[in-house]
């Protein structure tokens, strides 16, 4: 990767993982005047996913009701700060707030989602630039929601160049057909999801990149390196109402990666990659999570963050992987620590591009409060279905095949969580508890 890459550099960062046991979570919990005096006010916040955890497909899980009736008071407030979130990007904020509100009997704001696709907002220098985005669901209004000015998806290329589209012999043109309207040049690709014809999305995607987004052109073998690709939503699998998971947006992806890599034998580049386990969608998480306590005049920081999910290679490495992020910043203040760090893992970047990270975030979000993020992982979803919950949580996490993206080093330590439990009702009692919380 390249450009923005950084955004995920963490995730070839090595050290030591930390001990992470309840003992050592103190007290959380202050009292403070004016018109909160007689509530406790929470240092943490809790990052829900929500395929898996909360629901399988389109049927609630039965525990999620049950663990945010203790979430809200009698007036349906929230008693901390919730964040969702989903590396699902088919729709806008709201319409996953609305569905959430539905499902979980508590009012949700589209400020409390996080979809795959959300921190795309602050990558500003490609809004005006003309954008293909691939995906499901209406992806030309969730381009323009995240301020892209210029979108073109891949039905219009289609449409505009029938002759392209070859593999399903029904779809194919019965006439010679030229190409229709003039499209400007493709400046960028935008994976926002799994498409619903893989061969049509893989077929025009690569053209973009082989064409350097002209495609009235033929291939170029020059066209190296590509125009800048992002992808949001890195899930192998996931989990809906079937008995095992399914094909994710991470699956597309792997083909997409090895199509290109045999026709140029070179390496596809990410310009980003967005969504659970990338630290930028943490960022995010943590910006809103302060964000609500701010609203609520809290005057207590939120200094914890607990991230509860159902897949070891998303929710939970992304979880310990921002966790080893926020210890890592203060190392990165020290130029000795800077240069172990990069002797370590056999990296020749730079400081300034190490702190790339650092400086969009703190222009768009500001830097976070947080100093923890700790995994909870329920066993409703992808891991362990109706398995009973393990007594040592160190001793069922085996290093097996790794299902996380091809850009990302497997590391046995941001695969291990903090705790396991049954659901996510108890996830929530357990967080109660180390954090001394009783919500009034």
């Amino acid at each position: 990767m390249r450009g923005l890459l950084p955004f995920c550099r963490g995730l070839y960062r090595l050290g030591d993982r930390r001990s992470r046991t309840a003992t050592a979570v103190g007290p959380r919990v202050e009292f403070c005047g004016g018109q909160s005096s007689s509530k406790p006010q929470p240092r943490f916040g809790l990052l829900f996913d929500i395929d898996g955890v909360l629901v399988r497909g389109r049927l609630p899980i039965p525990a999620a009701r049950k663990a945010f009736e203790k979430l809200v008071d009698s007036q349906g407030r929230f008693v901390v700060p919730v964040v969702f979130v989903t590396n699902a990007g088919n729709c806008l904020r709201q319409t996953k707030a609305d569905q959430l509100s539905h499902i979980l009997g508590v009012p949700i704001t589209q400020d409390q989602v996080i979809m795959s696709h959300s921190p795309l907002r602050m990558f500003k220098r490609l809004h005006d630039k003309c954008v293909l985005v691939s995906g499901q669901g209406p992806v030309l209004e969730i381009a323009k929601n995240l301020g892209f000015n210029n979108v073109v998806s891949i039905d219009i290329l289609r449409e505009s160049f029938p002759l392209l589209d070859m593999v399903d012999h029904n779809r194919r043109p019965k006439l010679p057909s030229n190409p229709v309207g003039k499209l400007p040049n493709v400046e960028a690709v935008i994976l926002f999801g799994e498409p619903v014809r893989w061969e049509t999305n893989l077929q025009l995607i690569i053209d973009i990149l082989l064409t350097n987004g002209n495609l009235g052109s033929a291939y170029n073998p020059q066209n190296i390196p590509h125009l800048p690709l992002l992808a949001c939503n890195m899930d192998l699998m996931w989990m809906a109402e079937a008995q095992s998971p399914r094909f994710g947006h991470g699956t597309f992806l792997v083909c997409l990666e090895n199509i290109y890599k045999k026709i140029t034998g070179e390496e596809l580049k990410y310009e980003a990659l967005m969504g659970k386990p990338s630290e930028l969608t943490y960022h995010f998480a943590e910006y809103l999570i302060r964000t609500q306590a701010v609203q609520r005049q809290w005057k207590i920081p939120i200094t914890s963050l607990y991230a509860i999910g159902d897949n070891l290679m998303t929710d939970i490495y992304g979880a310990n992987l921002y966790n080893r992020y926020l210890e890592d910043r203060i190392s990165r203040k020290n130029p000795k620590a800077i240069a172990t760090m990069l002797a370590a893992t056999g990296s020749t970047t730079s400081l300034s591009q190490e702190e790339e990270i650092d400086i969009l975030v703190e222009s768009e979000l500001a830097l976070p409060s947080a100093t923890s993020c700790k995994s909870v992982l329920v066993c409703t979803g992808v891991y362990s279905p109706d398995a009973e919950v393990p007594p040592d949580a160190s001793q069922c996490i085996k290093e097996t095949v790794f299902h996380g993206h091809r850009d990302f080093r497997f590391d046995p330590g941001l695969v291990e969580p903090n705790h396991i439990v049954q659901n996510v009702d108890e996830a929530v009692d357990l967080i109660f508890e180390w954090e001394k919380f009783v919500p009034q």
